[in-house]
């Protein structure tokens, strides 16, 4: 299938339909509504109709796929709008997963919208950069371990589901990609203060060569009755529970 890359997008089009099966498979038998973000041509599109009882809408920010779609979807509903600067609540009468060959200069931003409606997105299946990939799935302690690592963790099981070739896309792009999943632990709520724990693992991260007891300096914050131990760590060696810790004590000292 040829397909023209939206190059302004970052966009590279699967073109490999047995991995469009396969991610469209990653989604729960329990999901019951999905989103796709960035549908493209709809290469996965397609799997993703062919779900029964499966309430799927797609979202799309060019105009000539838009079009494309409808020409050859009509029974999809299609947005035409940016998912980034949208409000989700408007989509669906429920909680929905989102899915999608998210583009490459995007993804991040996509984890970090979700994150931010974490309430209302109970699942996410996505093919990133493998980079990217590996960077949500990491662990305390690994070099790769950051800032979404930690806040998508603290609400999220994630799982790194399977690599993928840079040869099955138009235009290959120069890096292999990969597909996770994140689906809602059941944490509903943090103990503590939430915009806190989002503003201390930012800064954490911010400056994570530095030692924790130096990298929070910028908070502002006293540090008092926070473990010598912590302290002493650097903020890829947190883990989700350590930070919810070091937040805790900080709103204490405000």
């Amino acid at each position: 299938m040829e397909v023209k890359a939206k190059k302004y997008l970052g966009q590279h089009f699967l073109t490999d339909e047995s991995i469009a099966s396969r991610i469209a498979d990653a989604l729960s038998p329990t999901c019951h509504r999905a989103l796709e973000v960035g549908p493209g041509m709809g290469v996965l599109t397609k799997y993703l109709i062919a779900r029964q009882q499966l309430d799927f809408r797609a979202i799309e920010i060019d105009s000539e796929s838009v079009d494309y779609l409808h020409s050859h979807y009509p029974d999809l509903k299609v947005i035409e709008g940016d998912f980034l600067k949208m409000d989700l609540t408007t989509l669906f009468h429920d909680t929905f997963a989102v899915i999608g060959n998210f583009p490459y200069n995007i993804s991040s931003q996509i984890l970090f919208r979700v994150f931010d409606y974490r309430n209302l997105v109970p699942e996410v299946v996505g093919m990133f950069q493998k980079e990217v990939a590996e960077r949500v799935a990491a662990k305390p302690g690994s070099k790769t371990y950051g800032i979404l690592s930690v806040l998508l963790s603290a609400f999220y099981n994630i799982e790194y589901l399977f690599t993928v070739s840079e040869h099955v896309f138009n235009p290959p792009p120069k890096v292999k990609s990969a597909v996770i999943r994140l689906v809602r632990n059941g944490v509903t709520a943090l103990e503590c203060d939430e915009k806190l724990f989002v503003k201390v693992v930012k800064t954490a991260f911010n400056q994570r060569r530095k030692t924790l007891r130096n990298a929070l300096k910028p908070l502002s914050i006293p540090l008092d009755g926070i473990d010598e131990g912590q302290l002493a760590k650097r903020a890829e060696q947190l883990s989700v529970d350590e930070y919810i810790y070091i937040t805790k004590i900080l709103s204490a000292n405000l």
